[in-house]
């Protein structure tokens, strides 16, 4: 990562404004990268591209190779001649299209994409050079497996299928070979539209900031095929899992569920599974973010089968030595949460910028590090995550004293930094705690899209550790995308001397 001070904005795939149900990597993609283009910024980050599953979170998925074939854009298939436009019914796939409906696309979307299959010719000469080279081998042969066991978890499979072989494999790929070339499908098509996508993003000057899981869900082909990479009983159940301890806001902890690696196991040969998923995951991206860094400091386990995460244990994590050879790529280092002393050695051994959030910044703390004066510039600045309330929702579910704190600190903060103050209501407040953040001393400043638009809480993401049918479905409309706000970013963007 270059040392010029840089701008980018925080919007996933899935939120875009394409037709039919979900944001793709078809045109209103290419015209998002436009958008950036004419807004001076530098960087388009978005979460991990893995399959959803069970509660639709791209950091619970059934595989950590496997790319979300949702992002495969119908229009582009109707294009290669491979689905009819009447074929796509959008009764089917949304109801409104602000919001995600993962249940739609799971009941109508992948029978379309099935349809575009069964007209593909499967003797193209680079698709079946695709298939052979076998990276997405295990995704298919899971997906398959999913399918025969009616999408359960594969620890409530039949016997015949409960436990892998190789023998196995073989079998399944063999006598369901058209169902497991469809998934291969998937990600070929995926990758064919996704690399262009990126290719022309470069062309722009945008580059492509990735996000990868720390953790990996129970209910995953790498616990199913390998499960030595985890901690697990002769039943091969988890013996513990990951999470949160107690705090002001989670009182009974963050229950995760995902079970827990065998670092002692996995640095007999040099970790090399790991850092082979690492540089998987530079094949898709320029920068790389590692959710819940600091979890390879140490990390807290929690009895599989407990009810929360009241009762566990911090256990030292692999450290530095997971990056041996490695300190040069360009990772961010996601370091939120409860940081103690061997977190902050790990982020000073590999000297991967760690991250700032200005929505934990102004509680009248002068020495709070996340308040914008107390930025450094080995830093990557947000005013939010996926994690958080937007700007706009969290200024107004405030108290009258949280409020009075908030706006005097982000007026203090404006002098120090020399920039205007605007404070008469709650969406000029938040305009100008976007203002601070391409403001601060860190080397980037990324503000997501809700943030931008200074929408309510009703764009949230996701709340973390909730199930609910209101995380992950956030979508923007065709028109939030015009000429006047990517003239008054560009406008921010050079006067905080970024771009």
């Amino acid at each position: 990562m270059e040392n010029k001070r840089k701008a980018g904005v925080l919007l996933h795939i899935s939120s875009l404004p394409s037709a039919h149900g979900i944001g793709t990597l078809g045109k209103e993609a290419y015209k998002f990268v436009d958008f950036l283009a004419e807004s001076k910024m530098s960087y388009w980050q978005i979460l991990p591209l893995n399959v959803t599953s069970y509660g639709d979170s791209p950091y619970q998925s059934p595989s950590s190779t496997g790319l979300n074939y949702y992002f495969i854009d119908l229009d582009t298939l109707v294009d290669k001649g491979l689905l009819k436009e009447e074929e796509i019914d959008d009764s089917k796939l949304y109801i409104d299209e602000t919001r995600v409906n993962y249940g739609m696309l799971f009941n109508s979307r992948i029978s379309i994409l099935e349809k575009a299959f069964s007209r593909f010719d499967k003797q193209d000469r680079d698709f079946l050079k695709f298939e052979e080279e076998g990276k997405y081998r295990d995704f298919a042969f899971y997906m398959t497996l999913k399918i025969l066991n009616d999408y359960r978890p594969h620890y409530q499979w039949s016997e015949h299928y409960r436990h892998y072989s190789k023998e196995l494999e073989e079998e399944i790929i063999l006598t369901h070979h058209d169902t497991y070339l469809f998934y291969v499908w998937t990600q070929y098509e995926f990758l064919l539209e996704y690399n262009k996508l990126i290719s022309y993003a470069h062309s722009k000057g945008i580059s492509i900031i990735g996000d990868m899981p720390l953790y990996l869900a129970y209910d995953s082909l790498e616990f199913y095929k390998y499960p030595d990479l985890f901690l697990v009983d002769n039943d091969y159940k988890p013996t513990l899992v990951a999470g949160c301890p107690p705090d002001y806001f989670a009182p009974k902890g963050q229950l995760w569920g995902n079970p827990i690696y065998d670092w002692q196991s996995m640095e007999k040969d040099g970790y090399s599974w790991f850092r082979k998923r690492l540089m998987n995951n530079f094949e898709h991206f320029d920068v790389l973010r590692i959710d819940h860094f600091r979890g390879l400091a140490a990390y807290y386990t929690i009895k599989y089968g407990a009810e929360d995460a009241v009762i566990g244990k911090w256990v030292k994590g692999p450290g530095s030595k997971l990056f041996d050879g490695l300190l040069d790529l360009p990772i961010i280092a996601e370091d939120l949460g409860f940081i103690d002393d061997e977190a902050r050695k790990l982020l000073k051994e590999t000297k991967y910028p760690g991250m700032k959030v200005l929505e934990f910044a102004f509680d009248g703390d002068e020495t709070n590090e996340h308040k914008p004066s107390n930025c450094q510039e080995n830093y990557f600045c947000y005013t939010g995550t996926h994690d958080n309330m937007s700007l706009v929702g969290y200024i107004s579910s405030l108290s009258k004293e949280g409020l009075e704190t908030l706006a005097k600190d982000v007026e203090s903060e404006c002098k120090k930094l020399n920039v205007e103050f605007k404070g008469d209501n709650i969406k000029e407040l938040a305009f100008s705690i976007t203002i601070l953040a391409l403001n601060t001393a860190c080397r980037t400043a990324i503000l997501p899209m809700q943030d931008i638009l200074l929408s309510g809480n009703e764009t949230r993401m996701n709340t973390p550790s909730i199930l609910s049918d209101k995380n992950w479905v956030y979508r923007i409309k065709k028109e939030d995308l015009n000429s006047e706000l990517s003239s008054k970013l560009a406008n921010m963007v050079v006067n905080s001397k970024r771009g």
